[in-house]
């Protein structure tokens, strides 16, 4: 606010200049709810923290928004409301520069644009961006502010984060990374040790290494030794680095704009003139709500999408009436190339910032096909104005049976809710209904007046595909039972975990979050919850168990009336420690007696390290491996197995997660279908099954990097490991990662609406 005022009124000749040829719009800050809280937990906490060298931190609140923290900055769908709400007001405006305050690295770092970068970006901005960097630089050098650089950390690659809108849409990120010692409190700091690395192009350093007291190309001026600092020098770094970028500005207004227009007008040519022409989403797939949802992202970033009227042909494909073209020749034609494509990472020895790949077909496992024949610019569609929205369908017009198709569709576990008073059946094989073949998994419900209409009407809703018939299909059938469900949550890492909770609002799935304090000896859990879902979080087993270190005072995270925004979303009275040994036992007791435990990615570590499933064994990558978050092809083992319902082919694109690798006891790498037969408890035969496991090698990698694939050759991606009467389901994969991975999503609602109809496990004993 004190940049707004200074800009209002002050007279001195470089500010007039700027309010008379810039429009300045000031957001105060992206996510309020978070900032408020962060306000709450400074003057609960913080503001006590002393001020010498290495004194105790009480670090920060566990929650910012209701569902993530720091991916605010990473939401490249723009799944989160208030997120969503910053993209549409830059879609209306359309400012030029989008300008990003951070807070992380000493003492302000500018953002240079880096590689590796994305060549799909307009070479004009890999000017424009090191011209405004190094005007930064200069000014801030020559006010003898120290320790100001703008190379070895943010890369161009990934064009996810929050204010990347402005260069993925023709316009330009500014970005600092400003220096804070998490709150405003007034601290000793040093800058000491050897030089830094040279940053990403050193395969060994990490990408976005801090910053170094030592002198380099690209930072003239280095901080070193002790300083004071407190909120008041990062504010006078951050103001006066804004300043110097809208001074720069302020002096070549014209020339910004010409660019935006250039960049604009570069798009429309290169989409006319170069291959691919565009992208096309084939009408008639398995489940067209995950092409609703896929067409539908892509006009939430402007992008032009139209919908053919008629069958068509390019060279040797012919497409069906209904189809979706996306022509490159318009102006965000090159973020639509973006988003689509196959990434090819340009350099494997590079390491990167965040994700190397994102393709939305593969995300969303569906059919997108790239065109590089021109005639497709030519063929006629009517352009999407509103978002598409497919409309369930019922054939036939009399009976009582609904026979609802098992077409992967996320929203099948949204009609099971909603009508969750209702006896749903599912087939545990494809049949035939009505001259038609469904698969397995596809609910049968009886129905008749009042409610036959209230399901047909959510089919339609919902965008599902149903047939009424006078009697029941012949096929053999599993009561579609509603399970009791947690999430479990540390309170040290609970973004990844909001992600999941996200996926579960929007798909009207009703659960429990649940930490630490929930899972102590007594908890009894097995009586209280079918299902408990550990999410990806945190580093790997130890720090689920134990989570922070009880190396303060007791931090009270509870709702109380001078600091109200504490206690959302969970109460405790410390959020130091963890579950510990007793409450990892807890967890087993759980599954031993008749509970499914889920866990997702890094947190598959911790049944394997602590004994819950003793069948499998869970390791790190060895060596060079290097992988953020490619997608890589994966192999289905199971295809009956009810996890695996909705999935038609043989194989699932699946993004790699930094999660285990997998292996199961006495089973060869080289097949891994299942572990030796061991009695369980209830008299059954238990065995630990792969159900999909990673092709591994290069060949298999679908887009992004990976640097040691063969190392995940034939290792499982997911396990289903029946121990005592219940099961542990392991997914080396992070199914439900940010607001992405909707092809995988299914994986995780098929083991929700299956929880009691799996393979060897005495079904007696889990109702």
């Amino acid at each position: 606010m004190e940049l707004g005022y200074r800009l209002a009124v002050s007279d001195e000749p470089y500010i007039r200049e700027i309010r008379d040829n810039v429009i300045v719009s000031i957001a105060p800050t992206t996510d309020l709810d978070g900032r408020d809280r962060y306000v709450d937990w400074y003057y609960a906490y913080k503001i006590d923290e002393p001020s010498e060298l290495g004194g105790v931190n009480f670090g920060g609140p566990p929650y910012w928004g209701k569902y993530i923290f720091h991916d605010n900055n990473r939401d490249i769908n723009y799944g989160v409301d208030s997120l969503r709400a910053h993209l549409e007001w830059y879609l209306q405006w359309v400012p030029p520069i989008w300008h990003d305050l951070h807070e992380a690295q000493p003492l302000l770092y500018t953002f240079s644009g880096q590689p590796p970068q994305n060549a799909n970006l307009d070479p004009i901005l890999y000017t424009e961006l090191p011209l405004f960097a190094n005007y930064e630089v200069n000014k801030m050098t020559s006010y003898g502010m120290p320790g100001v650089w703008h190379f070895g950390f943010v890369d161009t690659w990934s064009p996810g984060y929050l204010g990347f809108a402005a260069s993925n849409h023709n316009g330009m990120l500014r970005m600092y990374e400003i220096f804070n010692q998490g709150g405003a409190n007034t601290k000793r700091a040093r800058m000491t040790g050897p030089a830094a690395p040279p940053g990403a192009t050193n395969p060994a350093a990490p990408a976005g290494a801090n910053n170094s007291p030592t002198r380099e190309w690209y930072r003239p001026l280095p901080a070193s030794g002790e300083f004071d600092w407190s909120i008041r020098n990062s504010v006078n770094y951050a103001e006066t680095a804004a300043l110097s970028a809208l001074e720069l500005t302020s002096k070549f207004p014209a020339i910004i704009v010409e660019n935006f227009y250039k960049k604009s007008l570069h798009a429309i040519t290169e989409g006319e003139t170069k291959p691919p022409y565009g992208f096309v989403v084939p009408a008639g797939q398995r489940d067209p709500t995950q092409v609703d949802r896929a067409v539908n992202l892509l006009r939430r970033q402007g992008i032009e999408v139209e919908r053919s009227s008629r069958e068509f042909k390019i060279k040797d494909n012919v497409f069906p009436a209904g189809s979706y073209l996306v022509k490159l020749n318009q102006p965000y034609g090159r973020l639509a190339k973006t988003l689509l494509e196959k990434q090819t990472y340009p350099d494997p020895n590079l390491r990167t910032y965040d994700d190397s790949a994102w393709t939305m077909g593969l995300a969303s496992n569906i059919n997108v096909k790239p065109v590089d024949d021109k005639s497709l610019l030519g063929e006629p569609g009517e352009l999407l104005r509103a978002d598409v929205v497919t409309k369930g369908s019922v054939t036939g017009t009399t009976g009582s049976v609904f026979v609802i198709n098992h077409n992967g569709s996320l929203n099948l576990i949204t009609l099971r809710y909603r009508l969750k008073e209702m006896t749903f059946k599912s087939a545990k094989a494809s049949f035939k209904a009505a001259g038609a073949e469904l698969p397995a998994g596809s609910f049968v419900v009886q129905a008749s007046g009042d409610q036959a209409a209230r399901v047909r009407r959510q089919i339609e809703d919902l965008g599902l595909v149903a047939t009424v018939m006078n009697s029941v299909p012949e096929v053999e059938t599993v009561d579609v039972d509603l399970p009791r469900i947690a999430i479990y949550t540390t309170w040290q890492s609970t973004e990844k975990v909001g992600w999941v909770r996200l996926a579960f609002d929007r798909w009207e799935i009703p659960f429990d979050l649940i930490h630490k304090d929930h899972v102590q000896p007594g908890a009894n859990l097995r009586s209280k919850y079918d299902v408990i879902i550990v999410p990806h979080q945190g580093t790997g087993s130890k720090s689920l168990v134990y989570e922070g270190p009880k190396l303060t005072r007791p931090l009270p995270y509870k709702k109380n009336d001078k600091f109200k925004s504490l206690g959302m979303y969970g109460e405790t009275d410390d959020v130091r420690g963890g579950m510990g040994l007793a409450g990892a036992a807890e967890l087993g007791k759980f599954v031993d007696q008749g509970g499914v435990l889920m866990t997702f990615g890094v947190s598959s570590f911790f049944p394997a390290d602590f004994g819950i499933a003793g069948q499998v064994d869970a390791q790190r990558p060895q060596g060079n491996f290097y992988s953020p978050g490619a997608y890589v092809q994966t192999e289905i083992v199971q295809p009956t197995h009810p996890i695996l319902f909705g999935y038609a082919d043989k194989n699932i694109p699946m993004r790699w997660a930094d999660g285990p690798i997998l292996s199961i006891a006495g089973a060869p790498r080289e097949e891994t279908p299942e572990a030796p037969p061991s009695d369980a408890d209830n008299g059954v035969i238990a065995r630990a099954r792969v159900l999909v496991r990673f092709q591994g090698g290069d060949l298999s990698v679908l887009s992004g990097l990976m640097r040691g694939a063969d190392q995940i050759r034939n290792r499982p991606a997911i396990i289903d490991a029946p121990v005592g009467r219940g099961r542990v389901i392991y997914f080396a994969n992070n199914p439900i990662y940010r607001w992405q991975t909707f092809g995988e999503h299914q994986l995780v609602f098929n083991a929700l609406l299956f929880f009691n109809d799996m393979p060897d496990v005495d079904r007696r004993a889990r109702k």
